[in-house]
């Protein structure tokens, strides 16, 4: 196998080549990254000691670049994204041309030079917020913010480039990843490199937010399996074992960084913060997909590569975007659900 990934700097990404080099049969691996403020060739870090690595600088929406890769690999596993949510209230058309335009460019390519795995890796929140119940893979898309709506209209591009033209298209969807290397923007990582610091980490509302936790490594378990597995034209849920809301989950990592709950401040909701996400994922479960990381020894593990390496994320932690406007609370989103 010759693979193309897009997006192999990122946090994901990188875990995810390193994965994939390991196979006896992956004869090539080549990552191709824009190297945005997320992207970062040191997430790579031994990868690069592996002659079957090649590295290219470049943009998923460069037409002409895309195409003389794709036409030299026999899959692709698609990552590049813009992905963080508060960003994408901002700068909402990045959003769009690198997650949209990106996906279709690279799908147009799949499709002329007749790759035979095209993997599309995308997320839970494209499902929307669910109060009770789960998502299965063919329940509607009700995206609520311009991240999650440009990441499911990347979906549908992607799956129709199987229906048209029977490009190889599968379709993975995972809930929150956590684990080393994640930019500190995101919950887990942003939280711990404070506490380790000794600052004080906010809550949005109550704390109530449900989220379902992954470890990155089961995440590309899976998206492994559907790449060598997966039935063209399918998507699959990928989650993993824990649902927690914001508050336990803070709960857990003030015990593991020894910080007490007076390091925690509660503010007003940001726009348009969902209440919960929920998936069921029997259909990968039936290839064989079963998450391996418990939490707790995760979470920890994910805190002491922080405490281990503040040279990667505290250069980031300078450039954090600023707390984001207000919205109406948790309590009231939640009445709004139980309405409709």
């Amino acid at each position: 196998m010759k693979l193309l990934v897009t997006g192999g700097a990122g946090f994901i990404g990188s875990h995810f080549v390193k994965r994939l080099l390991d196979a006896e049969d992956v004869e090539q691996v080549t990552v191709l990254d824009a190297l945005t403020y997320a992207g970062n060739k040191a997430n790579l870090g031994e990868a690069f000691l592996s002659p079957k690595l090649d590295f290219v600088p470049g943009d998923i929406c460069d037409r002409d670049l895309v195409d003389t890769l794709v036409a030299r690999h026999t899959a692709v596993v698609h990552f590049a994204a813009e992905s963080h949510v508060d960003r994408s209230f901002t700068t909402a058309g990045m959003f769009v041309t690198t997650n949209v335009v990106g996906t279709q460019t690279l799908a147009d390519a799949a499709m002329r030079h007749g790759v035979e795995r095209f993997v599309h890796v995308s997320t839970d929140e494209v499902y929307g917020p669910l109060v009770n119940g789960e998502a299965t893979e063919d329940y509607p898309l009700r995206p609520t913010v311009p991240y999650a709506a440009s990441k499911a209209a990347s979906d549908l591009v992607a799956l129709s480039y199987w229906h048209t033209y029977g490009a190889p298209v599968c379709v993975t969807r995972s809930s929150n990843n956590y684990g080393p290397c994640q930019h500190p923007e995101k919950i887990i990582p942003l939280f711990v490199t404070r506490l380790l610091r000794g600052e004080k980490v906010t809550l949005h509302d109550c704390g109530q937010h449900v989220r379902n936790w992954l470890h990155v490594a089961d995440n590309c378990a899976g998206i492994e399996l559907v790449l060598r597995q997966g039935v063209p034209g399918e998507v699959y849920n990928l989650g993993g074992g824990t649902d927690m809301t914001n508050k336990e989950l803070t709960g857990e990592l003030l015990r593991i960084c020894g910080a007490d709950w007076d390091q925690v401040t509660y503010i007003p909701d940001r726009l348009s913060n969902d209440i919960r996400y929920a998936m069921s994922w029997g259909k990968i479960a039936a290839l064989g997909y079963r998450p391996a990381h418990d939490f707790q020894a995760g979470l920890e593990e994910t805190a002491a590569w922080y405490s281990a390496n503040t040279d990667r994320w505290a250069p980031l932690s300078r450039r954090l975007l600023p707390v984001m406007p207000a919205a109406r609370s948790a309590s009231q989103e939640l009445e709004s659900q139980h309405a409709h």
